[in-house]
Formats: C-alpha cells, structure tokens, sequence
C-alpha cells in the first residue's frame, strides 16, 4: 500500500503543472474572495472613499457649508455635478447616487420650512446607500443649518410659552426639535431599478452564471484542438487542399455558434422558468448576446492557442476562468467588492457582459448607451481572434 502511494505521490509531484494548479489556485481564489467580502458591512474594507456626486443649485453660504461638512468625511469624497448630468451618471452606474440641494434651501431654512433636498440612487447600490444615509442625516441636522433652525425653533417657543420665566425646558426643547428634525427629512428616490419588475438578484444569478459557464464551455472547444494535434488529426486534415486557417476558422465559428445557443437558452430558461422579462430591450439583448458569444469563444481558442498540450490547456483555462470569474462579477456582485478590484475588473470578458446585461434589464438604458459596451466586447474578440490566428499559423508551420 505505502509503495503505490509513493508512486502516486511522485507521479504527482512530477507534475509541475498540477502542483500549481492544487496549491496556487486555491490561494489566488481565497485571496480574492478575501479582498472582496473583507470590506461588506465596513467601510474600512474600501480602499477609496465613497464618491457621491454633488449639484448645489442653491450656491448659498448654508449649502456650501453642508457639501464642504460632507467632503470633509474621510469615508466620503464629493463630486460637484449639475443636476441633469448627476442623473444620467447614476442611471448609467458610474456613481450609486447623487444629492441634490435645490434653489432655496438657505431661505428654507430660515423659514423653518422643510429643506428642499433630494438623494437618487441606485437601488442596487444599497451597501452604499447604507453608509451614506447616517451621514448625510447626521450632517444636515447637526451643521449651521441646525443653528438657523434652533434659533427659529426658541423665538417659536418664546411665542408659545411666554409664563417660562427661566428659559424653555429641556424636554420641551427636544420634543420640538425631534419634530422639526422630521419635517427636514431627505427625500430619498430611487431611479434606477424601477422601470422594470425583475430582481436585482435573478440579473446577477442569470448574466454571471451564464459567462462563467460559456467561458467553460468554449474553452473545452478550443482544447479540442489539442486533442485533434495530440491525436494526429490535424496531421491528416493538412494533407488535404484545406489551409491551416481554414481549421482554425471551422472551431472559432463552432465556438461562437455554440454560445450563442448556450446564452439564449439560459436566457429563455430564466424567461419561462424564473419570469424574467426579456420584453425590456430584444435588440439590445439580441446584441448583447452576439458581442459576448464572440468575445468568449474567441477567448477559449486563444486560450488553446497559446497552450502547447491539451492538459496544459485545461489548467491555465481553469485558472483563468475562475480568477476573470471573481474579479468581473460572476462569482460575487461587482458593487460589493472594493474599488481597487473594481478598477481590476475591466480587463475581464465577465465584466464587460454582466454590466451590458445590467444595463438592460436593470437600469433599462436604450440601445445607444449600451453600444460602447458592446463595441468592447466585439474589440476583446477581434484581439483574440487576430492572436490565435497567429499562434496557430506558427503552430501549422511547425507540423
């Protein structure tokens, strides 16, 4: 027993690849998933600050007061925008949210009146949102704009309780300004997410799952190619008046045709099964569909491209599937990693299709303001597919 388990042990070790596969993998993947869930639930977490985005249409002493109060947060960074722009880039998910102080919040103020402020957001965002909220509320209510109030609130009860030979009470004084505190409220206004009925988490399930299993499922076409090579296959097919590209042509085109069905089945499976609505944008949807088919299956055949054996194949597939996986959100919600992995993100295929798919079914956004995610995505597979070209033509000349 012990002499065929060193021989398993030394065939293992003679392995090099293996090795790496077993040890290496799983410290990258915890280290990742480390970084991301490390900062849910605690701002600490983040490597930047929170940027919220900032339109003062008031330009008064009182309303810069309370944006230089908010900037001087540490967990907080703000972006002074005008309104309509403010919106359109928390529609498009560049920020989860903006503050909007309107025409008339300092003589609000000083009126007693309630304060003409408003926050839009991303119902998405809400870990974010979260943090903001307590802050936001706290500053408002505790800056010069309570001062103005306070003074309003005591002449108010000197009207009201003229026999207080010693000054109002404190009780009394809280119980009033609690009341008032109310009427300053925040109005709080969701714009994104609300034009369709889908669930933020069906999205997330059904547009990661999906790359993450068709990143899978083209790379084990494109290892295919390795298996013809290892089998003597390609040998033979190069006797024939076929060209060597023509090989390459034939899998790239049996790839992309393949995702294409694997997404626009999981897709009517989410529709009949999960009542997803795909009634939101079918031509955005039906594009989507095609850039991220093409972009993933040219990715599987670089992949095999660029390998020299099928095994060799299989273990750089799988680390790269699996880390582009968590880095681009298939595994764990982008909006809950840190910034530094969000930046991190772009240079992963999953990223560029689950945000395109967010930008259907979640934000809505028309067919022209999902188009640069797709010419990305047509450009990932373009650079791919010009790579493998090359490789596999150096790998022809070789045979």
């Amino acid at each position: 027993m012990f002499k065929l388990f060193k021989k398993d042990l030394t065939l293992f070790f003679h392995d090099q690849r293996s090795v790496v596969l077993t040890f290496l993998l799983p410290v990258i993947l915890i280290t990742l998933f480390a970084f991301a869930y490390g900062s849910t639930g605690a701002y600490d977490g983040r490597s930047e600050p929170l940027k919220l985005l900032v339109t003062d249409l008031d330009q008064s002493r009182s309303s810069k007061a309370i944006i230089y109060k908010i900037d001087s947060l540490k967990n907080i960074r703000t972006v002074i925008s005008d309104s309509l722009k403010a919106r359109e880039l928390v529609t498009k998910g560049k920020y989860a949210c903006a503050l909007v102080i309107y025409k008339g919040f300092q003589d609000s103020l000083e009126a007693g009146n309630a304060m003409p402020v408003e926050l839009v957001y991303d119902r998405s965002r809400e870990l974010e949102i979260g943090i903001l909220q307590q802050n936001l509320i706290s500053i408002l209510m505790s800056s010069t704009s309570e001062i103005i109030i306070k003074k309003n609130i005591e002449k108010y009860l000197k009207e009201l309780f003229p026999d207080e030979e010693n000054g109002i009470s404190d009780d009394i004084y809280r119980n009033v300004i609690k009341d008032d505190r109310n009427k300053q409220a925040i109005k709080w206004i969701p714009i994104v997410g609300i034009k369709n009925n889908t669930r933020l988490g069906l999205i997330q399930a059904v547009a990661g799952t999906a790359i993450l299993m068709l990143l899978f499922s083209v790379a084990g076409v494109g290892t295919s190619i390795l298996e013809e090579k290892e089998n003597g296959t390609i040998n033979r097919l190069l006797y024939s008046p076929l060209k060597g590209s023509t090989i390459l042509y034939s899998k790239m085109l049996f790839a992309f045709f393949i995702s294409i069905l694997q997404l626009t089945a999981m897709f009517i499976f989410a529709w009949l099964i999960l009542n997803m609505d795909m009634s939101v944008n079918i031509p955005g949807l039906i594009l989507m569909i095609i850039a991220t088919s093409f972009a993933v299956s040219s990715l599987g055949i670089f992949l095999a491209a660029v390998a020299k054996t099928r095994q060799q194949a299989q273990n750089l597939s799988t680390i790269i599937i699996l880390v582009m996986s968590a880095i681009g959100g298939s595994m764990i919600p982008l909006f809950i990693m840190p910034s530094i992995l969000q930046k991190i993100a772009l240079f992963s295929v999953n990223y560029w299709g689950i945000q395109g798919f967010y930008d259907i079914f979640w934000r809505a956004l028309p067919l022209e303001q999902i188009l640069p995610k797709i010419l990305i995505l047509i450009c990932i597979g373009v650079v791919m597919t010009l790579a493998s070209i090359r490789l596999f033509k150096r790998r022809i000349t070789k045979l």
